[in-house]
């Protein structure tokens, strides 16, 4: 019963804590005038992959790597299975955003560049710093593309970006903010990643596993909240826009971060099966994507449909098991 009050309530701190840091440091950045883009970039995009930061650099610094590699690989897989197949269920998804075509195939090579970076069985240093070193050339690249054609980049007002909205407006509360987000956050992850292993012990299943499911679907609920409530007011158009950004981010940014605290060996499981089904979800979106194509609800049934038979043979099928 514990673990499960350390799962839920870590997830709850990490949601409301993570929400509060990006609102606070946007606020931040547009009083000192910083355009709306940048904040976009870095501010908003960092801000909202804390949590799984947090959480894998929680996890490996707990001894459970596993947990912290499998929330990374879960959590892309769910974007686009899961985060991308709901909404469409709700309204049709869209994807005709001029900038889709170009990021679309920098998640796809950044996914491809990672299963490859994997198979070696580790991820150390060095890879960690290819990948951060790689997350920034893209933003370099994605603000200068974004300074020449902002047409195609639909730069919003800072209130706006991803959602972001009811910033605060004095230097207390944005320091408030700012301060309970870099407190809150840490302890959210610590509660949240010793709940998962808890859980994973208790019922026999190997922390790669639990972060692969439970606690990869918990940092993607901002996501996936975001997408059903842009589908509910049928603007779901930039959802597959975001699904790209979290996934590119979550590659470079977290697995770049993390392997430069401690080595991350990679489980057996994950090279012979969870890397696959990550870079095949990644390229569900080419075809739909590249040609400008709506995510129909047959689509997003597909795509449902695939994540709970990934699901199911996470858990129940014997040969993956042992694998794990």
């Amino acid at each position: 019963m514990m673990m499960l009050f350390y799962l839920i309530g870590g997830l709850v701190t990490l949601l409301i804590c993570g929400d509060l840091l990006v609102r606070g440091a946007v606020a931040l950045a547009v009083k000192f005038g910083v355009p709306s883009l940048i904040v976009g970039l870095t501010v908003v995009a960092f801000g909202t992959s804390a949590p799984e930061l947090m959480v894998s650099v929680g996890a490996v610094l707990n001894g459970t790597p596993g947990l912290a590699i499998g929330n990374i690989v879960g959590s892309n897989v769910a974007n686009v299975l899961l985060v991308l197949g709901l909404p469409a269920l709700v309204y049709p998804i869209a994807c005709n955003q001029p900038s889709l075509p170009r990021n679309t195939l920098t998640m796809l090579a950044v996914t491809v560049l990672f299963v490859i970076i994997c198979l070696g069985g580790v991820l150390s240093v060095l890879q960690g710093l290819l990948l951060f070193t790689l997350l920034i050339i893209f933003l370099t690249y994605s603000g200068y593309h974004a300074t020449r054609w902002p047409e195609e980049e639909h730069v919003d007002d800072p209130e706006n970006i991803d959602g972001v909205s009811g910033l605060p407006k004095s230097p207390l509360a944005i320091a408030g903010f700012i301060l309970i987000g870099v407190v809150g956050l840490p302890a959210g992850a610590h509660y949240f990643v010793e709940g998962g292993t808890e859980i994973a012990r208790f019922f026999g299943v190997s922390d790669a596993a639990i972060g692969l499911s439970v606690i990869a679907l918990g940092t993607s609920a901002p996501e996936l909240a975001t997408t059903i409530m842009a589908a509910l007011r049928k603007q779901p158009d930039l959802a597959i826009g975001n699904v790209l950004g979290s996934n590119i981010f979550n590659l470079l940014c977290i697995m770049g971060i993390t392997p430069m605290i401690a080595d991350i060996p990679i489980p057996h499981a994950f090279i012979y099966f969870d890397l696959w089904v990550m870079l095949i979800a990644a390229m569900a979106i080419v075809p739909f994507a590249m040609a400008g194509r709506t995510i129909t609800r047959r689509a997003g049934i597909f795509f449902l449909a695939a994540y709970v038979a990934y699901m199911y043979f996470l858990f129940v099928a014997d040969n993956h098991s042992g694998l794990a």
